[in-house]
């Protein structure tokens, strides 16, 4: 493959990134108003998304040990893009929560399907223009997606439209999504097996730094309340007019993006240091967030979306500083898996605490995320 080949091919990932986080993130933006109108509480709405996010984390593992073991990469990438857009808009169909429920666990399964089989496709284009701009194109595409997709559901509720009319209308950029994968099918038709690299790491083990690290990841992910019960919560107490929800999460996806590259660029300068300054940030949006004020709530958004641009970037690029290469694919899959079950039954138990008294749900959190910034720190002083 030419430095022309791989370049082209890598766009093209980024473009179907794009149009599928413009699909699944549009969704993601009033996915948790729309269950209140099926007539989901809550706690319902916690299990559904936390359940999701746990398929979608931990199932990662499982394909991407087969899609190694069968060389299939386009296979389970094509299958999963597939599984992961078209159930978007069959949400515009469902005609009770329980099928709702379905559908959003059919969209995270194929995005779990599909994510390890496409970061290799892309490692091995990357390796012919360079790693560190290869991944930073295609992160730069996605988050362009993640922020369109909210936007055009704004617009669409502000002209009047429902929640079913704008789930039918994300067919269009799933199909984009679909017909750009297969135009990079052609492009990029076969993979290769690359051979590991040794090199030396801080730690050469999966020791007790490891482990005490997956802890205060633990302890991140449990009390990190997802967008959708936000979302359930302006739609709750009437805070916001309906168009304006999914404008917020575009304006979480906005500073995802621009937090993603400054803790990057600090964790490169400052090492696990970088780790410190959104978490304790981002521990206080529970108290902006769950309150009766919009621009509060605005506010609490926009510490939410430090906090994801971090989980996004540094606290996976932690893990290789601190397991040795031959180690990372079960390091990783640990650590994703991990991460997806604390992010369930946080996001199920904070449901429920929001049913009973959304201060319990805003105390939990809180404190959950303050006892992960003082184990970092002492992370950070043990692990350099």
């Amino acid at each position: 493959m030419s430095k022309k080949q791989a370049f082209l091919f890598i766009v093209l990932l980024g473009l179907v990134s794009l149009f599928a986080d413009i699909t699944y993130e549009g969704a993601r933006s009033i996915v948790g108003p729309f269950m209140k109108t099926l007539g989901a509480s809550a706690a319902v709405l916690g299990f559904a998304v936390g359940l999701g996010e746990l398929i979608g984390y931990a199932f990662r593992l499982v394909s991407g040990v087969l899609s190694d073991v069968t060389r299939k990469y386009w296979l389970f990438t094509i299958l999963g893009y597939v599984m992961n857009l078209l159930a978007v808009p069959m949400l515009a169909f469902a005609g009770n929560w329980q099928v709702a429920l379905a559908l959003i666990l059919m969209e995270r399964f194929g995005k779990a399907l599909r994510t390890p089989a496409r970061d290799t496709l892309l490692s091995f284009a990357a390796e012919e223009i360079g790693t560190g701009k290869s991944f930073g194109i295609h992160e730069a595409l996605d988050q362009v997606g993640a922020i369109l997709g909210p936007l055009s559901i704004t617009f669409a509720l502000a002209f009047g439209k429902g929640y079913r009319f704008c789930f039918f209308v994300l067919f269009i950029p799933a199909l984009v999504a679909l017909a750009l994968l297969l135009t990079a099918r052609i492009v990029f038709p076969s993979a290769r097996t690359e051979k590991v690299k040794k090199d030396r790491f801080t730690d050469q083990n999966l020791g007790r730094t490891y482990w005490f690290y997956l802890l205060v990841v633990s302890m991140i992910a449990f009390g990190f309340a997802d967008f959708p019960l936000i979302a359930y919560h302006m739609k709750n107490f009437e805070i916001a007019k309906d168009f304006l929800v999914p404008a917020v999460y575009s304006l979480a996806m906005a500073v995802d993006a621009v937090s993603a590259l400054v803790f990057g660029y600090l964790f490169d300068k400052r090492g696990f240091s970088a780790l410190l300054y959104p978490v304790l940030l981002s521990a206080f949006f529970p108290i902006l967030s769950f309150s009766g004020y919009f621009p509060l709530i605005f506010a609490g958004t926009a510490l939410w979306g430090i906090g994801m641009g971090a989980q996004e970037s540094i606290m996976r690029a932690v893990v290789a500083k601190i397991v040795p290469q031959e180690k990372r694919g079960f390091a990783y899959g640990m650590f994703f898996t991990v991460y997806g079950v604390f992010w369930f039954l946080g996001s199920w138990i904070l449901g429920i605490l929001y049913d009973t008294n959304r201060l319990y749900l805003i105390l939990v959190s809180f404190f959950s995320q303050l006892m992960a910034f003082a184990l970092l720190f002492r992370f950070k002083r043990t692990a350099g």
